[in-house]
Parts: structure tokens; sequence; C-alpha cells
């Protein structure tokens, strides 16, 4: 690997350790062989999400960054030498990642596109209109992250399509609150209007009991998810395994602290913190034994 390279992926090393996030990102469980790649991948995701989340500058401005963010992913992969800016370190590692993982370029398109999306659009009209979404912002992730593993099957996709939807799920309810006041509402229309909810509680900052029900359907739907994707955890090898594993329990975990709370985020904004890291490496020891936990409304069901 080349100084140049070698130095592009340090850079997006340095990206993602500062940026907060719920669940791993190139976590000292990934195997070290993974982490540069991962990295190029946060880096470039992250950088446009940030563009399509500056909401004081004009939408068409924002827009206009995002195509020009996928011309300069397309330019590199042609060869073409990046721009010398800021940003110049993402494309010379992601290129190079690209090329040596066979990334699917098309998946880096999906986020992109689900970038744009954020900047004009704010509410779902159905629950299949925001597993869309989520199959064009997290999912591809997951997908780039097995094949950067050297895994392609189309089962292992299936399993972290759930997990990555699930996942996207679980942080849009946690920060309902946070999401209302930048005019953002991610809850669909449909579960919301059925349990006859009102935006007008919202603004006041109260949890309803028609919130609450709203939230907890749409809780119970994200947990089937959950439960589809756990079989992704157990179909890939070595410290991956664990990362999975790890990703898996703390996002059922946030969940666990959601319905603790009676479903009210605004008052409490359920997260992991360094207490939960030891229930989280029991999880992962029983799941080893046991195999993975069963989802809360597995339990009910059952």
């Amino acid at each position: 690997m080349s100084p140049d390279v070698s130095g592009a992926y340090a850079y997006c090393e340095r990206l993602a350790r500062t940026h907060y996030e719920n669940f791993p990102v190139a976590s000292r469980l990934v195997p070290a062989r993974m982490r540069p790649h991962i990295a190029a991948i946060y880096a470039f995701a992250r950088i446009a999400d940030d563009m399509a989340d500056e909401g004081d500058r004009p939408a068409a401005e924002r827009l206009a960054d995002l195509d020009r963010w996928g011309d300069r992913l397309d330019a590199a992969l042609a060869g073409a030498a990046p721009p010398a800016d800021e940003h110049a370190a993402v494309f010379v590692a992601l290129a190079h990642s690209i090329r040596t993982c066979r990334l699917p370029v098309s998946l880096l398109h999906d986020l992109l596109s689900a970038f744009r999306q954020d900047v004009h659009v704010t509410r779902y009209a159905s629950w299949d209109d925001l597993l869309d979404y989520c199959r064009r912002s997290a999912n591809p992730v997951g997908r780039l992250v097995l094949r950067v593993a050297g895994y392609d099957r189309p089962d292992l996709d299936a399993a972290s399509d759930a997990v990555c939807t699930a996942l996207q799920l679980t942080n849009f309810w946690q920060d309902l609150g946070i999401d209302w006041r930048r005019g953002r509402l991610y809850v669909p229309d449909a579960i919301w209007q059925a349990h006859d909810a009102r935006t007008e509680d919202l603004d006041a900052g109260r949890m309803t009991p028609a919130w609450r029900a709203a939230l907890a359907e749409s809780t119970v739907r994200t947990r089937q998810l959950f439960a589809r994707g756990a079989a992704v955890a157990d179909g890939v090898n070595g410290r991956l395994r664990l990362e999975l594993r790890a990703t898996w329990l703390g996002g059922t975990r946030i969940l666990d602290k959601l319905e603790r709370s009676a479903f009210d985020p605004l008052a409490h904004r359920p997260s992991l913190s360094r207490t939960d890291v030891p229930g989280i490496a029991w999880g992962m020891l029983t799941w080893a034994v046991a195999g993975p936990p069963r989802t809360a409304d597995q339990g009910h069901r059952g």
C-alpha cells in the first residue's frame, strides 16, 4: 500500500473515531484488516449525510453538493485524481477499498439517494414507504461490511438487511423528540393516525397514550426485523461474528429501555452507556451457548 493510500485510510479512521454513533464503527471487535475499508465507507457516508442535514442552507445547494459527491466517486473509480481539498483522502481510500474488496458501487449510490431524500422528505405515509427509505439509507452499509469481510451470499444479505433496517428504526424511535424539533417524523402517518395521535401534542412535548401506542406498535415491528436478522451474526466467522452479535444486542437493548420508559423518549432518550457493557457481554456469551436471545415480542407471542 502506497504512503498516499495509507495516509488516506488514516484520515478516514480519525473521522470515524471523532463521531458518536449508537453502534460500533470499525471497533476493536472487527478484524484489523477490515477496519480501514469500513472507515473509508463510513467517511464517505458521514460527510454526505452531513451535507444533506445542513438545514440552514437552501435545498438546491445541498442537493447539488450531493450530486457532486456522487460525481467525485465515479471520477475516482475512473482513475481521476480527486480535487485537492479536505475530502480528497476519502476518495483515495474509498477507491482503493472498492477495488480491493470488489464493493458494488451501486450500494454507495443507494446511500446518496437516501441522503437526497432527506433533503425534501420529512414524513412517511406508510410502513412500506419507511422501509424503502431504510433499504437505501441503512441496508447498503451492512452489505458493504459483508463484502469487505468476503461474504457474498443472498441469505446473509437478507438477514443483514433486516438488522440494518431495525437499527435505523431504533434510532428513529429513540430520537423522536430530536427529530420532531427538526421538523421530521419517522413514525408513519398510517400508524399514528390509526391510534388517533395528534402532532399538536408533540409540539407541546406531551407523549400521550395515543403516541405511546403508536410507538409501541412501531417497536413491535422493529423487534420482528431484529428477529429475522439474528442469523447474520452466526453466518459469519471470527471476530466479525462478535461484532455483529454486539450490534444486534445493543439495538435490542435500546428497545428494551424504550419499553421500560413506557415509550416516552421525550422525557428520556434511551441510549447505551458503559453500564450496558456487562449485559451485552453476557448476552454475547449466552448467545454462543444457546443461540440468539428471543426478542420481547417473540416472548409475548410464545
